[in-house]
This record gives structure tokens, C-alpha cells and sequence, in this order.
């Protein structure tokens, strides 16, 4: 070990070395705190620094040696040196073997008394080396696919074979022991542990007339996950089991299905939502996972570039006012949302919700979930929010008129409100409130912001390079937005490498579009205002659009200037571009 790591900590040794910031690890260090778990694994939950960085300083200081899975090639015969059931449960590679000495790379070293006992089952002396998880997982899914240790079980217990057209799933074992239920519980788990490993947002099982496609939606995109060949033959029994954790009908067969399944692993608890349709070749399932576990979001963590988190902090300790969040399904605004209450949460302060669905539990919050089917929608239950006596009222979504107004009367009364609405941009959210037919005095006298989100893709830390391919028309753009020369223009891409799966591309952030309303804003509110007048107004006090604060994450190397391009030429370009063409990368 060297003098320069002797004693000190991941967090430590990457700051030494510039792969870390004293903030970020200030919140590393609080998340490891609340979640009771290891200094490099939260690193890694925040995404602050590549996994080989950390792992190659976790390698350090425990006086490993590091290895990079993706650059052996590794024989059939070192990984049977190991029963696939061992290799699972240690995530583990055998990755060669000298006489009796086993070399086996791990994710997360086990400790000396499982050692003990895993050079007892091996049958071997083991010399232990340190390679990161997306490592050890992509050798795990190459060579033997996701869940192949539950179809090998079911193909000896259950003697299906090529020939046979289906498995018959017996609903009345699921409270035994049967071998062959308890095996599909279990290929079902893999599928959920999985995607939630991944941070998939949604899974896609789909039966074709070949074979069955798992698909995850990560970062916002499908992506292919390797499943043994012979998985069309338990597709049905696939989605008898989900059915019944989802409370559905087994023999309904025809018609689409939804529920919901309730799911917890370890400390964490999610919602699944379940979608079954049918196709010509059976029935195909999207799940929607929704965590609902406790949750406090710093606000540095919201991606927010410095001055905005100081403004968001100061709209969360307002005494009354509304608060828009804007965006399509899936930027994030909840998340914003939740990190604003957070932080609006105190002892002196009552806060109420009312959501559809409640995604997150917060402690010291009331939250009521809206049901619209027995008359408790969000008009309805606010209703009675504000007879609670709340200080400040977070509504899931402003969907129509009543809900409107209601809001709206409560940011007059004394209320701190925040909501959600879909609109383009944050200007559009004074007109949506007009086209709901709310008074336009009211709007300028109860809006005091209105911000706007979009979910980047960042690039991968591991290997991120310049970008020099963008057009000069671009690059001028982008230095008048920044207010720097041109040859300070600085773009960077993901080359793609195993960490990312190759897509140049790992974890997402936001980028934000702050419209605060002041006097003259509320003054020129009015019916039948245009959004260009108000933007003009808006710019006057320093408004830019989600475009220009999405240049500075481009030139710091957090986003590629293509993923910018893609998330904002619909939302910015009309009012951005100097001509009739549009920005070419």
C-alpha cells in the first residue's frame, strides 16, 4: 500500500486526485450515512466518478490486484472450475487456474470466512483479484444468459422439452414447496433484480414466433438483455406467475390486463405496474417500476446549475405562492418536486399531498393517494387539504379547470403550492393556465415560478473524449450563449466501453428553465398574451432557455452536444435558430 492511500478512505484518495469535489463527497458522505452502506458503493449510486476509477482505488487500498474482465479471454474449462450457482451468488469469475491455484475475480470482495468456505467447495486454493460489477455482469449475461440457472433447474425438474407447446403453471403450488413454481418465483425475482440493478424504469417481456425479447428501458431507451434459447417454452408459466402477483386472472387469456404488484428488496419498496396484452403469439407484459421507498433528496443532486439550486432552496421557504414544475411524462419532475418538499420540510411547517400514484414515502409528510374511481380526485381531495390546516400542498398534477382554480386560491391564501403541468416549456405554463379559463390577475398574482425539465443522458466517465464534429454554426451558437470566444468552445462523447454497454452513454441528468414571475411579468399577463412577448420580458431578468443552460453541461463534459440537440430542437428551436435551418451535429 502506498504512502499516498495509507489509511484513507475511496472518497478520500479520489478527491486527492481530482476525481471527486469536496461537495460531492460531502453528499457521499451523508448518503453513506442514511443508507448504511459503503463509502465506494455510494460514489457509485451518485455517479460521481467512473466504476474503474473507484474500483481500481478500492484495489488499492485493499492490495489487490485489478483486473479488466473485457480484456481476457477466459476458457470454457476455468469458468466450470466454478458451479454456476457459486458464481451467482459471489458474482464471481474464475479467470484462470495454475496447478491448484484458482485466480477468481470479484465485484465485492467476501469476507475471510466466506473465503474459507468457498475454497472448501472449490476444492482449490483461491488468489482473489477486484474488476468492477458491469465487468463481472457482462461476462455472467455472455455466457450464460439472465436466468439460465432457473431454466437449467426447470429442464431437469420439470423434463419439458422442444416438442412440448407450453408449460401448465399449477396456480395451488404457490404456497409449497414445489421445485417447479419455486423455480419460476425465482427466474421472475432475476428478472426484477435485474432491472432494478440496472435502474430500468420499465420491463418489456415479449413473445415473438422465434423466442422471447426481454427488453429494458434504460436511460430512456430499449435495451436487449440475453435470455437462454429455450425461454419460449416458460412464457406462459412466465406470466402466470406475474398474474398472480398481480392479483389478475390466470385463464383470461384475450383481453388486455392491468395491476399492480407490491415488491421489496431489503430495505427498498416499489410499486409495479403491470400492462399484459395480447399478441398473435401470446401475451406480452410491460411493468412500470415506481420506488416507493423513503427518500430525502439533497438538492445537489438534482443536476441544478448553482444559481438555480440557490433559487429553488429560497421558492421552497416562501410562506404562499404556486410553484409549476412543467415537462412531458417521464423528465423527472417528480423528482424535483420531491426534492423541493424535502427541503421545505421542517417541524414549524405542515405539509400535505395528494398524488397519483405516491412514488416516494417522506418522513414527516401526509400523503393521500387519488382515487378517481371512488371519487377521490385531485379537485376533490384538495378540497379537504385545505380544511387540514397545511402550510404547504404539493398536488400530483394540475389536470383541468377546478383543480386549477383551487390551487390557484390557495397560493393566495396563505399556502405554499407546488404542482405539476405538461407544457413545453416554463413560459407556456401562464398560457395553459389561460386556456383553462383562470383569471389572468390571478395567475400574475399567485405564480411565482414556473420551471422547466428535460432528462439528459450523461456521458460515461469512463470514456469520455472531445467531440469535434459539431458545425460552426453550432459552436457559434453555443459560445454567444456561454458569452466566450469561440475557440474556448469545448465538446465532449462517450467513446463507449463495457461500463456503458458500449452506448457512450451512463445515468441521466437534468437540466432546468427557470421562469420567475416578477411585476413586470404579472402586468403583462394578460387574456390572449403570446409566449414570444413574455420571453422577451423574461430575458430582461436574466431567463434562459432550457437550450442555453444546457450548453454549459455540454462544455464541462456532463452531456454530449447530440444529446442536447436531441432533447431541446423541438422545445427551443423556433425561437433560437438565426435562420430556417437547423443546428447540424
Amino acid at each position: 500500500m502506498t504512502n499516498e492511500i495509507d489509511g484513507k478512505s475511496v472518497g478520500d484518495v479520489l478527491l486527492g486526485r481530482g476525481k471527486l469535489t469536496r461537495k460531492q463527497l460531502d453528499l457521499v458522505c451523508r448518503r453513506q450515512e442514511r443508507l448504511r452502506i459503503s463509502q465506494h458503493l455510494a460514489i457509485l449510486d451518485l455517479n460521481y466518478a467512473s466504476e474503474e476509477d473507484i474500483y481500481r482505488t478500492l484495489a488499492e487500498i485493499e492490495g489487490l490486484e485489478f483486473v479488466e474482465l473485457d480484456r481476457l479471454h477466459i476458457e470454457k474449462s476455468i469458468l466450470e472450475q466454478a458451479p454456476l450457482k457459486l458464481i451467482l451468488h459471489y458474482r464471481m469469475i474464475p479467470i484462470a487456474l495454475e496447478g491448484e491455484l484458482l485466480t477468481v475475480a470479484f465485484s465485492e470482495l467476501p469476507g475471510q470466512l466466506e473465503q474459507g468456505n468457498l475454497r472448501l467447495r472449490l476444492g482449490k486454493r483461491i488468489r482473489c483479484v477486484l474488476t468492477t460489477p458491469s465487468q463481472v455482469h457482462a461476462v455472467i449475461k455472455d455466457e450464460f444468459g439472465l436466468g439460465a440457472e432457473s431454466v437449467q433447474k426447470l429442464r431437469e425438474e420439470q423434463g419439458f422439452d422442444a416438442a412440448s407447446s407450453e408449460i401448465v403453471f399449477d396456480v395451488k403450488a404457490e404456497d409449497t414447496d414445489s421445485p417447479p413454481d419455486a423455480t419460476i418465483s425465482a427466474f421472475v425475482d432475476q428478472i426484477l433484480m435485474e432491472a432494478l440493478r440496472l435502474h430500468a424504469t420499465d420491463i418489456h417481456i415479449e413473445p415473438y414466433q422465434a423466442g422471447i425479447e426481454l427488453r429494458y428501458r434504460i436511460d430512456g431507451l430499449l435495451a436487449n438483455i440475453p435470455v437462454p434459447a429455450d425461454l419460449r417454452r416458460l412464457h406462459g408459466a412466465i406470466i402466470s406467475r406475474l398474474k398472480i402477483m398481480a392479483s389478475l386472472n390466470i385463464a383470461e387469456k384475450r383481453l388486455p390486463h392491468d395491476g399492480r404488484i407490491a415488491m421489496k428488496t431489503g430495505d427498498e419498496e416499489y410499486d409495479l405496474r403491470v400492462s399484459i396484452v395480447p399478441t398473435k403469439h401470446g401475451e406480452a407484459v410491460c411493468l412500470r417500476i415506481l420506488g416507493r421507498q423513503s427518500l430525502f433528496l439533497d438538492l445537489g443532486q438534482l443536476g441544478m446549475e448553482p444559481e438555480h439550486e440557490e433559487i429553488y432552496a429560497q421558492l421552497t421557504q416562501l410562506p404562499q405562492g404556486l410553484v409549476l414544475v412543467t415537462g412531458p411524462t417521464g423528465s423527472g419532475k417528480t423528482t424535483t418536486l420531491y426534492g423541493g418538499l424535502a427541503h421545505a420540510n421542517d417541524e414549524t411547517r405542515k405539509t400535505i399531498t395528494i398524488e397519483d400514484p405516491i412514488e416516494y414515502q417522506l418522513a414527516g409528510i401526509t400523503q393521500i393517494q387519488a382515487k378517481p374511481e371512488i371519487g377521490l380526485t385531485f379537485a376533490g381531495g384538495l378540497r379537504s387539504i385545505l380544511r387540514h390546516d397545511p402550510d404547504v400542498v404539493l398536488i400530483g398534477e394540475i389536470r383541468d379547470h377546478e383543480t386549477a382554480e383551487i390551487a390557484i386560491r390557495a397560493a393566495q391564501t396563505g399556502h405554499l403550492v407546488f404542482s405539476t403541468l405538461h407544457t413545453n416549456d416554463s413560459v407556456s405554463a401562464v398560457t395553459r393556465l389561460l386556456e383553462m379559463k383562470i383569471d389572468p390577475f390571478i395567475v400574475g398574482n399567485s405564480l411565482v415560478c414556473s420551471l422547466a425539465q428535460r432528462l439528459a443522458r450523461r456521458i460515461c466517465r469512463n470514456c469520455v473524449q472531445p467531440d469535434d464534429s459539431i458545425s460552426d454554426s453550432c459552436r457559434k451558437e453555443m459560445a454567444a450563449a456561454l458569452a466566450i470566444p469561440e475557440s474556448e468552445v469545448k465538446t465532449w462523447k462517450g467513446a463507449g466501453c463495457l461500463e456503458c454497454n458500449g452506448q457512450g452513454e451512463r445515468g441521466r441528468t437534468a437540466i432546468y428553465e427557470f421562469f420567475l414571475v416578477n411585476d413586470e411579468l404579472a402586468d403583462a399577463i394578460e387574456p390572449g398574451v403570446k409566449t414570444t412577448r413574455l420571453r422577451e420580458i423574461a430575458r430582461k431578468s436574466g431567463w434562459r432557455s432550457l437550450r442555453e443552460n444546457g450548453f454549459s453541461k455540454v462544455q464541462d463534459g456532463t452531456i454530449a452536444f447530440g444529446e442536447l440537440e436531441r432533447i431541446t430542437r423541438r422545445v427551443d428551436m423556433e425561437f433560437l435558430k438565426k435562420d430556417d435551418s437547423f443546428c447540424e451535429v
